[in-house]
């Protein structure tokens, strides 16, 4: 199939710029050309931009898809079949919304990417952590207390029945998850360094793993030519995981200036997640979301925002994440107004095409609008360096969505 899209401002994230009018031209999956002045090429579609922005699909670098719900004590009741359906369904509007790649940084998903690569289901390409690594109590363990009786001694190994985590106590637990997700196909690996937000049985401000455990999964992953990103919030537990071989840093709103230079110094990645903060906050009451979890995420948006000037200046990288649950999900796009707010466009849009196509192992495949690249295509009405947020409202902003080099969403 041959689309041509006529008459499209472009642009390009690398240098943070929108070109003059282009005519893209896709061929099947890829990108064919980008010309000036019209093609001669015969198409399938002819789509006039009418002066629109097109931009590569957007890309979310922090996702969990297995948490379809704030409510936790419903998911555990929940069937694999029904678990299955609400995956699917959390995917295919995550496209609608503009997101073509994604990076489930938690969850066993191995089906779900199988399906929407494979075109089962509509969705968009995930990259995946797999299961997550956590110790007992951690943040990936959402046991109740009364559920299992816990290891009393030894090197202990646990994976739990919804496919969110192995619980993992030990240095030699801890490098057995790793070579198991590694195994199972698992694109990077995630560890739990500090307490959060979302788990029952840690303190938010609790410091996780033990140096020799990080570091039995970061050698795993340096053997496999990957990395091992970490959920942290604290300086401590940052600085922890950095020191350990841990590449990327999930979230980061309590880090201080000392660590922010330190991890830049190490070349660490953070990915700040600020929109769910917010959802929680408004959302979590009305759907579930135990009282712990909202008393424990009471001013962690304004950290977070506080984090954003602080990793800027010591120069860290920054992805572009979400990290919503559940009820959630339709606030995806929101974190452009948020970060709008913080940092300029041309940064913002850098974070979500550059960093997070690095994180993603996808350099070179898509995140530009150039021959070559995959034809994951966004159309919008504003001019992202401009009117970024805009992009928050999706319905109101976004003309057009290809995926794959394939119409998801027409409204021209």
């Amino acid at each position: 199939m041959i689309t041509i899209i006529r008459n499209a401002h472009v642009l390009d994230p690398e240098a943070g710029e929108i070109t003059g009018e282009r005519t893209v031209v896709l061929e099947d999956e890829q990108i064919a050309d980008v010309i000036e002045g019209p093609s001669a090429t015969t198409a399938d579609l002819d789509i006039d931009a009418g002066g629109r922005f097109l931009l590569p699909g957007f890309v979310d670098g922090h996702v969990h898809h297995i948490f379809h719900t704030m409510d936790f004590a419903r998911l555990q009741r929940m069937s694999s079949t029904e678990r299955a359906i609400s995956m699917g369904h959390a995917a295919e509007a995550e496209l609608r919304r503009g997101f073509t790649t994604v990076r489930d940084t938690g969850g066993d998903t191995r089906g779900l990417a199988n399906a929407t690569r494979t075109g089962l289901i509509t969705g968009p390409r995930i990259v995946r952590a797999g299961r997550v690594i956590s110790q007992t109590g951690g943040h990936g363990d959402f046991r109740a207390a009364t559920d299992v009786e816990l290891p009393l001694c030894g090197c202990q190994l646990h994976t739990d029945r919804q496919g969110a985590g192995h619980i993992a106590d030990g240095a030699d637990a801890c490098r057995k998850a790793a070579r198991f997700e590694l195994r199972e196909g698992s694109d990077f690996i995630k560890i739990m360094s500090s307490g959060g937000v979302a788990s029952p049985a840690d303190p938010f401000d609790a410091i996780q793993y033990t140096a020799d455990e990080i570091r039995a999964v970061t050698t795993e992953t340096d053997h496999r030519h990957t990395y091992t990103t970490s959920h942290a919030y604290t300086p401590e537990a940052i600085r922890l995981a950095a020191d350990n071989g841990v590449r990327c840093i999930e979230h980061g709103n309590m880090i201080d200036a000392p660590t922010a230079e330190h991890i830049a110094q190490l070349g660490v990645v953070v990915v700040p997640t600020l929109v769910t903060y917010q959802a929680m906050e408004e959302l979590g009451p009305k759907v579930g979301l135990p009282e712990v979890n909202i008393q424990k995420n009471s001013g962690v948006l304004e950290a977070g925002k506080r984090a954003i000037e602080t990793l800027k200046a010591a120069g860290v990288e920054l992805g572009f994440g979400t990290d919503l649950l559940g009820e959630a999900m339709p606030w995806q796009n929101r974190e452009f107004a948020i970060r709008a707010e913080l940092e300029p466009a041309a940064d913002v849009l850098r974070s979500m095409y550059v960093t997070n196509v690095k994180l993603c192992h996808l350099e070179g495949v898509v995140g530009r609008v150039e021959p070559g690249f995959v034809a994951d295509l966004v159309l919008s009405e504003a001019d992202p360096i401009e009117r970024l947020s805009d992009l928050a409202e999706p319905d109101a902003s976004l003309a057009a969505i290809f995926s794959r080099g394939r119409p998801v969403r027409m409204s021209l």
